[in-house]
C-alpha cells in the first residue's frame, strides 16, 4: 500500500488516523495520537540535517548542509528563516547546559560552540597533531563532556564540506570543553554517525552509515555501557536496520530508539521505532530519506524530523529525554 502517494503535504486535509503510520507491534499504539497528522513545515534545501529545539525561544535550528547554511523555524509564527550563513557546512548541533549551541562543522572540520552573545568558540579542530575529519553528531553528558562522532563525510567530497585526504581514523570522541582534552571512547564502527544516551545515561547508542561504503556491512545501532561516565565498554549491536540505513537517533523517556531510517526506498525511508530491547515496534513513514530528528515543543512531545530536502513534525505520545 502506497502511504503518501496522494498527500498534498501543503495544503492537503489528512483523514485520521494518518495512514503515514504503522503500528508493528501493539507495544507502539499507546504513543501515537489518533488526531494528530504528519506535517511538513519547510522544504526547499538540498540535505537537512542536525535539528535542535530551543525551547527558551520556541524555535526550531537544524542544517542545509549543501547550501552552507543554517535555518531556523519560529513556532509562534510558522516563518522560516536564515540562522546562520556561511554556517561552514554545519552538521550535527545540540545545545550544553548553558543553553549555547554546540555544532559540528564539515567545511572547518571541527566542533564549535556558540556563545550566547553570538561569539563562536572553537572546541576541538584536531587531536593528537593531526586534523579532525568532518565532525558529524553530537550530544553532550550531564557532566558537561561533549561526545561526537568524526566518519569523515564532509571530506569525501566538495558538497557537504572540501575534499580532502583522512588524517584521522573514524572515532567518537569525548571532550571536555573547558580544558581541551579529549579522549576516543570508540574505534570500532566503519563510519560512526548519529548518537544518543539512554535516560539514565549508562548507556550510548550509535549508528554506523558504514555499509554505504563497503558493500555487505551490515545496517546496524549499535550499544554500548558507559563506564564511570568516561569510557565505552560491552559494544553489541542493539538492532540490525535490514534495508535501511539509520543515520540521526533519538530516545525518549521509555527509553524507546527513535530512529531516521532512509536509502532504502518507499516503505521503509522515514522512522523507525525500537523498544529498549531493540525489538521493531512502529513506523513513520515520509517520501524523503530521513537523516535526523528531535524531540521538541513546549512539552518536548512534539518530534521534528529532518529529510533530504524538507523538515517534517508530528506531535506523539511521548517526551524526549530531558536534559538535566
Amino acid at each position: 500500500m502506497n502511504r503518501l502517494m496522494d498527500r498534498d503535504w501543503d495544503h492537503g486535509v489528512v483523514r485520521y488516523p494518518d495512514p503515514a503510520i504503522e503500528v508493528i507491534e501493539p507495544a507502539f499504539e499507546q504513543y501515537i495520537l489518533g488526531s494528530a497528522a504528519l506535517e511538513r513545515l519547510y522544504t526547499g534545501a538540498r540535505w537537512t540535517e542536525g535539528p535542535v529545539w530551543f525551547g527558551d525561544g520556541r524555535y526550531l535550528v537544524w542544517s542545509d548542509i549543501p547550501n552552507n547554511r543554517m535555518l531556523r523555524w519560529a513556532e509562534e509564527t510558522g516563518t522560516v528563516s536564515v540562522f546562520r550563513t556561511p554556517s561552514n557546512n554545519s552538521n550535527g548541533n545540540t545545545r550544553d547546559k548553558q543553553g549555547r549551541l554546540i555544532s559540528c562543522e564539515h567545511g572547518t572540520r571541527r566542533v564549535t560552540r556558540t556563545e550566547h552573545d553570538g561569539r563562536i568558540t572553537v572546541l576541538m579542530d584536531q587531536f593528537q597533531g593531526k586534523r579532525l575529519n568532518a565532525p558529524n553528531d553530537v550530544v553532550v553528558h550531564p557532566d558537561g563532556h561533549i561526545w561526537f562522532t568524526d566518519p569523515g563525510y564532509g571530506i569525501l567530497v566538495h558538497y557537504e564540506g572540501h575534499k580532502a585526504e583522512f588524517e584521522l581514523p573514524t572515532h567518537v570522541y569525548r571532550l571536555n570543553p573547558d580544558s581541551g582534552e579529549a579522549t576516543v571512547v570508540t574505534d570500532e564502527l566503519e563510519k560512526p554517525n548519529g548518537l544518543c544516551f539512554s535516560p539514565d545515561f549508562s548507556k550510548l547508542y550509535i549508528t554506523d552509515t558504514g555499509a554505504s561504503h563497503k558493500p555487505g556491512h551490515p545496517r546496524q545501532i549499535l550499544v554500548y555501557d558507559v563506564i564511570d561516565n568516561a569510557r565505552l565498554d560491552n559494544g553489541r549491536v542493539f538492532c540490525d536496520m535490514g534495508l535501511s540505513m539509520a543515520d540521526g537517533i533519538r530516545c525518549d523517556i521509555d527509553g524507546n530508539i527513535w530512529s531516521s531510517a532512509g536509502w532504502a526506498g518507499e516503505g521503509h525511508d522515514g522512522i523507525h521505532v525500537f523498544t529498549p530491547d531493540g525489538q521493531l515496534i512502529g513506523k513513520i513513514h515520509l517520501p524523503e530519506v530521513v537523516s535526523n530528528l528531535c524531540f521538541g515543543g513546549v512539552k518536548r512531545n512534539r518530534l521534528f524530523i529532518t529529510a533530504s530536502q524538507s523538515v517534517y513534525t508530528i506531535y506523539v505520545e511521548t517526551q524526549g529525554v530531558p536534559f538535566p
